[in-house]
């Protein structure tokens, strides 16, 4: 390989053209970066025209001016200090903490110098993070930056939904690496934990309900008293709160304490999930000219909302993904199974632009059938297929798989 890419390759002069800067003043490209325990960071970078030296300051892609802190030259876990770089060196750049992967470094202050750099891929296998010790919480967040820094494949989400880290991979090896990393150079002990579903509930039905928060315990007592209309909304209609108040039974100063009871309640509705399509109306009420307070109005909100939403039938809805799988033609038979399998919808077919004998399948799969995805689709193509994948909506899940993920949640809940 070596032998054939001293031969074949381009030199860097050819490399320096074909990106239109040889004309640019000691270019380097960027290509990864690394945290060591004792070093710091080193930026690995090629030099693609003039030379560096040890201590120069390097201009980014973004303007921003960084002092290199040696340049080294690594061969396994040796590093060799060296005084200056030359075209065609692949070096190590030290502490340039402000330059990311991708970006291209020069010595002339206002020759910023962009190299389009390929876009990091889409995370398609993901594991929930869990602390043994939850004083590791800062450090962890450190590590994973420092992670995403040296890695730029792997991405995390913090979910608002179900409260969990993901970290998003290329697969299951990927991750287990990148775990074992988190392990041993920072000191940081994580438990794996399965990737949660963002489930969701909604009503068909409608009610109305009248609901009080009265409570006397000597002096000042709490008293609230509201009547609220509850409907269903077309997906996608989120939460809306509204009020027809007349002559005064509620005092407008407690209405919007009404409305955060009524939300509250939608956090976690009778299944237990987030309440989404849902217009509350507050309609009537009542309230006491000493007793009355903020307070007991959200209380009283939060009681009639727990009284009505029971009654308006609950329907329990599953993300669904928009997904878009890239395989070549001759395992198109192999992916409809794998689709199939998982619940999803196939939309269409299309050729692959620019690759002859690839096709795109467009599909529909619930978020719950995607974790081991990629497992099967590069099973099927020999490890050369891949996918994307966006949230597209939410879709009503009824029958057993209802009663299962139900149950799950009961007992989470206990």
């Amino acid at each position: 390989l070596m032998k054939a890419l001293r031969h074949e390759a381009p030199t860097v002069e050819d490399t320096a053209r074909r990106l239109k800067i040889e004309n640019a003043k000691s270019a380097a490209y960027i290509f990864k970066n690394l945290h060591t325990k004792a070093g710091g960071k080193l930026s690995f970078a090629r030099v693609l025209t003039g030379e560096i030296p040890d201590s120069a300051t390097l201009v980014g892609s973004n303007g921003q001016e960084e002092r290199v802190a040696g340049i080294f030259t690594l061969k396994g876990e040796e590093t060799t200090k060296r005084g200056a770089a030359k075209a065609g060196d692949t070096v190590a750049f030290g502490r340039l903490e402000h330059i990311a992967a991708g970006e291209t470094v020069t010595l002339e202050k206002g020759g910023v110098v962009q190299i389009s750099a390929p876009p990091a891929p889409q995370g398609v296998y993901a594991v929930g993070l869990g602390l043994k010790d939850r004083k590791d919480e800062v450090k962890l967040s450190a590590a994973v930056a420092k992670l995403l820094e040296e890695d730029p494949s792997l991405s995390v989400d913090h979910t608002t939904d179900t409260h969990q880290i993901l970290l998003f991979g290329q697969g299951e090896m990927h991750l287990r690496v990148a775990l074992e990393r988190l392990a041993r150079k920072y000191g940081i002990e994580v438990i794996r934990e399965p990737r949660k579903v963002a489930y969701k509930e909604t009503i068909r039905g409608a009610a109305e309900i009248r609901a009080r928060h009265k409570k006397q315990s000597g002096g000042h007592g709490q008293f609230g008293d509201v009547k609220l209309e509850i409907a269903p909304l077309p997906r996608g209609g989120g939460v809306t709160f509204d009020e027809r108040i007349t002559g005064g039974a509620v005092p407008k100063n407690f209405i919007p304490s009404v409305e955060i009871g009524v939300r509250d309640y939608l956090e976690e509705g009778p299944l237990g999930f987030p309440c989404v399509d849902v217009a509350v109306t507050l309609t009537d009420g009542s309230y006491h000219s000493v007793d009355s307070s903020d307070m007991a109005f959200r209380q009283a909100g939060r009681i009639a909302m727990a009284e009505g939403m029971p009654k308006c039938s609950s329907v329990l809805l599953e993300p669904v993904m928009a997904v878009e799988i890239a395989v070549p033609s001759e395992a198109n038979s192999r992916i409809n199974g794998i689709i199939s399998q998982r619940r999803g919808q196939i939309l269409g077919f299309d050729a692959r632009e620019g690759w002859p004998g690839w096709d795109v399948i467009q599909a529909h799969i619930p978020a719950a059938e995607m974790d081991s995805l990629i497992v099967d689709l590069r099973s099927a193509t020999s490890g050369v297929g891949s996918f994307t994948s966006q949230f597209d909506h939410l879709a009503e899940l009824s029958g057993r798989l209802r009663d299962q993920v139900l149950a799950s949640q009961k007992q989470a809940a206990a």
